[in-house]
């Protein structure tokens, strides 16, 4: 950290024995010992409360993780398929319902040739043009929905 070398500590070692004098050097050294060793414990101190803050985070995490997935491990446990499957043809089964209740009212109806009184208006229509054309046929030999030609 603050890269002091040997020599480095070699001169500030003789500068503190002039300035200090060799009676008083081993109680600094014992005090400078003990303010180190203090400081050491208190940097071990916040660093072990870091690191519960960053397990109580974790287990955080953890626990949030284990909550959701007991939550769907239960939501598994109440799956029923059957129920499931019955559910999915119902619905399919109103839909198609509701297809054919939109169906055109005529469709539904009889058919016109069922009629008695239809049979005669409808021989013309039947007849094949001569020409071969796919053409309709002409509205006077189309009969109206009552059974009466037009």
């Amino acid at each position: 950290m603050f890269e002091i070398g040997w020599g480095e500590l070699l001169i500030i070692g003789v500068v503190a024995l002039i300035a200090i004098g060799p009676k008083e050097l081993p109680t600094v050294f014992r005090t400078l010992g003990q303010w180190t060793n203090k400081l050491r414990r208190m940097a071990s101190e916040f660093q072990s409360q870091f690191q519960e803050a960053m397990r109580e985070a974790e287990m955080a995490d953890l626990k949030k993780q284990v909550d959701d997935m007991t939550s769907q491990a239960q939501s598994y446990a109440s799956f029923d398929p059957v129920a499931e499957v019955r559910r999915e043809l119902d619905s399919t089964q109103q839909q198609i319902e509701s297809a054919m209740a939109d169906t055109p009212a005529a469709s539904t109806s009889p058919p016109v040739a069922a009629e008695p009184s239809a049979a005669p208006a409808t021989a013309p229509s039947t007849a094949a043009p001569s020409s071969g054309s796919s053409e309709p046929p002409a509205a006077a030999d189309v009969a109206k929905p009552d059974g009466k030609p037009a």
